[in-house]
């Protein structure tokens, strides 16, 4: 026998074929909050008149035991269990009996579980946020470890200036602190209770949406009905808010994996947080970031469905809106994981980077000339000159003369030729926010500051 909400007009129950093809258990990570909305819904329904003391002290007994239930994983769901919001309706009635047929009083499905993802969505994004702060507070700890050291940064992936290194790590700890904005925003528009606009047009009974709303502890009430019920572009935005942030933690992790390369040799990751190899007994791989790209991958594919699966809808509620929330688990699940395991990978990591060549600071060298007057675009002409002299003679920049400057350009003068060196271009910067040592030790101090 089915667990389901409706039949009534129909002679006969539904066939193992459309069963097996309709009902999707997915939305049973969605218990708690069907129950969190089943309490407010029954408190909102006895200040109404609508259930008498006795009914509503004995629907909240049995919601509270279903709550403990579900906290103590002890929560049984049937096969039959068309859904989540049967499978408490049916518990319900095991606990208290026929008056557990009040509690859908006033509501509907629709209504229902437009309710549920906006409490999960909620609530995943603080847990989210809570993850991204853990990241960044990783990222910081691992900028502070590697203090001074240069490094080539890059563009194209060819070197192209000196950094230090933990200007490059803190510049995912932006990135991060966006994502977690991005979670702020969205839960602002997710705080908004659908209950009361029933399956699509609200209710001839005394409904106080706004009563409920304020038991759910939401910020408001929905203004259209027919929106309420049929909105799910909070969906798709906090699952766009998970696969950016997604997005961010793949470029990391490609850098982690160039940098584990023996070409690079930057950094070493844990042998707890690595692989090996079946075959090869020298690997050492990073599958945490490997599979954190890949699983960026399907988060995208799974944002695309989302939106494709909105995009033809008529108002209101349309059975095709079933699917959003495999997707959106996927994605979020995805997130979650991510967090935890490359937080848990920067935190092993040992960074001994080599150190970058000479020609990065052919920029300090151009801006010298700048300083005397000279224009912008023939200084940058006159040290790439010089740089392919140097090239063509199998000679590098740190190999450079006194000569060589004065010949490239007579208004180069001695002291320049230190201009070569890495680390001093890195102390020379003075533009805010920039590679430069007091600019890193700046942004660590805010970000000690703002994350704590």
């Amino acid at each position: 026998m089915t667990t389901r909400m409706w039949g009534g007009r129909f002679s006969e129950g539904p066939d193992r074929i459309l069963w097996d093809f309709t009902v999707d258990h997915s939305d049973r990570r969605l218990l708690r909050e069907d129950i969190t909305g089943s309490l407010a819904h029954v408190a909102m329904l006895a200040e109404t008149g609508l259930l008498s003391g006795v009914e509503a002290g004995t629907l909240t007994k049995g919601l509270q035991a279903i709550m403990t239930e579900a906290d103590g994983n002890a929560f049984r769901f049937l096969e039959s269990d068309e859904d989540v919001h049967s499978a408490v309706e049916r518990r319900l009635g095991e606990l208290v009996g026929e008056v557990a047929g009040k509690l859908h009083t006033g509501r509907s499905r629709n209504d229902q579980v437009a309710l549920d993802l906006r409490l999960y969505l909620l609530r995943s994004a603080g847990a989210r946020i809570g993850g991204l702060r853990e990241f960044c507070l990783a990222m910081v700890e691992a900028a502070e470890q590697v203090g001074d050291t240069v490094v080539a940064g890059y563009t194209h992936l060819q070197q192209a200036q000196a950094v230090p290194l933990a200007h490059h790590l803190l510049a995912y700890v932006s990135t991060a602190l966006r994502d977690i904005e991005r979670f702020e925003d969205v839960s602002r528009r997710m705080d908004v209770s659908p209950l009361g606009a029933g399956a699509l047009g609200g209710s001839s009974l005394p409904l106080d949406p706004d009563r409920s709303a304020e038991l759910l502890g939401m910020a408001g009430r929905y203004m259209n009905s027919m929106d309420a019920v049929a909105a799910r572009d909070h969906v798709s935005e906090y699952a766009f808010a998970c696969t950016q942030a997604l997005v961010h933690l793949s470029r990391l992790a490609t850098e982690c994996v160039l940098w584990t390369t023996t070409e690079f040799g930057w950094v070493t990751f844990g042998d707890a947080l690595t692989t090996g190899s079946s075959a090869m007994p020298h690997k050492k791989n990073p599958d945490i970031a490997e599979l954190t790209r890949g699983r960026a991958a399907t988060a995208i594919g799974q944002l695309t469905g989302l939106m494709a699966l909105q995009k033809g809808l008529p108002m209101t509620y349309n059975r095709d809106l079933q699917e959003d929330k495999a997707a959106l688990f996927t994605i979020d699940d995805a997130l979650a994981g991510a967090l935890e395991a490359m937080t848990a990978l920067i935190g092993s990591a040992e960074f001994h980077p080599s150190p970058p060549d000479p020609s990065v600071t052919a920029l300090d060298l151009a801006e010298a000339l700048v300083e005397r007057g000279v224009p912008f675009r023939e200084a940058h002409r006159v040290v790439g000159a010089m740089l392919a002299t140097l090239a063509g003679g199998g000679r590098s920049l740190s190999e450079a003369t006194i000569a060589d400057l004065v010949e490239a350009d007579p208004r180069f003068e001695p002291a320049d030729l230190s201009l070569t060196d890495p680390a001093g271009s890195v102390s020379r910067r003075r533009s805010t926010g920039g590679a430069g040592f007091a600019s890193v030790r700046e942004q660590l101090r805010i970000l000690r500051r703002r994350l704590t």
